[in-house]
């Protein structure tokens, strides 16, 4: 298996990771920084080992927020961070950026924010489409023999990106989102990220939210959250998904166990190379979310499960027009 999976054993890390954006990004309401240290101290002070930043995050403030929490436990955990986009300092729009140069600036510049000397893992964040992928990964792979990172990731791209990218430098971990009701994964990037001993690491892993449970159809969306521009989240399109957690949470009711932790511990049984990063910022839901590394379910219960909240049932497509020309991931037909 990927240098990825070594540092989880290094660091005995749980399969479940932290996703630390909720914190500076994308949801509207972040943090205060006091609150936020605590946070993630409490989190490192419950089990979790692997953490997951971004530049994008917050336009930098995401990583120094972890640079400052982590500084003191750098040795005893995973740290990732992605490149490749960036929050334009005048405009606040996102921009995708592949070109070797920028990547190698944007890792320095990280390195200072994050307090360490290197990145246990790089991601490449988005596929920058006027940037071959192998001259991304070669750049990312460069900073790897420098003593800069310690493996290159990907981040939403397909299969044939990722066959392409690991023949230039080998790829230790793909990032894409995945999740009972964000199956796309399953259309082929799983199977290869098996076949050449990628992780898979599952962002989303709750769907935003939406696999919690909590999620109600008059749900109205704070300012600067995400979510108010997806489709599956509209006003048009929500109540028919809600209809679709009516069995989940009857059956999560029947195992005594959490809507969340359930959604959870069908990925862990998902395979081997499948490590979710769910983030949240509360505590409990970080102690609630660490907790279903324990919950092995049934293989019928799987299989149930499987033949839940499918594809062609759900409403509305995962990202706006947008969001979606942003990205290489397979997609399902319609």
């Amino acid at each position: 298996m990927s240098a990825f999976f070594d540092r989880l054993n290094d660091v005995s890390s749980p399969r479940i990771g932290l996703g630390c954006m909720n914190l500076s990004h994308g949801y509207g309401q972040y943090v205060p920084e006091k609150e936020a240290l605590q946070v993630l101290e409490e989190a490192f002070e419950m089990g979790y080992r692997h953490f997951d930043t971004a530049t994008l995050y917050g336009g930098t403030a995401n990583e120094r927020l972890l640079g400052l929490a982590l500084k003191t436990k750098r040795h005893q955990l995973l740290l990732a961070s992605k490149c490749g986009m960036a929050l334009d300092a005048e405009t606040g729009n996102r921009v995708i950026d592949g070109r070797p140069n920028t990547l190698r600036r944007q890792c320095e510049e990280s390195l200072k924010r994050l307090k360490t000397d290197h990145l246990d893992i790089y991601y490449l964040h988005r596929l920058d489409r006027n940037v071959a992928i192998e001259e991304s990964v070669g750049a990312i792979g460069r900073l790897v023999e420098e003593g800069k990172v310690g493996a290159v990731g990907l981040s939403e791209i397909s299969a044939e990106t990722l066959r392409k990218g690991n023949a230039e430098y080998p790829i230790a971990a793909v990032q894409s989102e995945y999740s009972l009701w964000t199956r796309n994964p399953e259309i082929a990037l799983k199977e290869v990220c098996l076949e050449l001993g990628v992780a898979l690491v599952a962002f989303s892993p709750l769907g935003r939210g939406f696999l919690t449970g909590l999620m109600e159809e008059n749900t109205e969306f704070s300012t600067g959250d995400m979510r108010a521009g997806m489709p599956r989240f509209s006003k048009e399109n929500l109540p028919n998904n809600l209809s679709l957690l009516t069995d989940f949470k009857a059956l999560a009711t029947r195992l005594e166990v959490s809507p969340a932790q359930l959604a959870l511990a069908w990925l862990n049984a998902q395979g081997n190379h499948i490590i979710p990063i769910p983030g949240t910022r509360l505590v409990t839901h970080m102690r609630e979310n660490l907790s279903a590394e324990t919950i092995k379910l049934e293989d019928a219960t799987v299989v149930q499960l499987n033949g839940m909240m499918l594809p062609n049932q759900v409403a509305g497509a995962r990202y706006n027009d947008a969001q979606q020309a942003d990205i290489d991931t397979e997609e399902f037909a319609g």
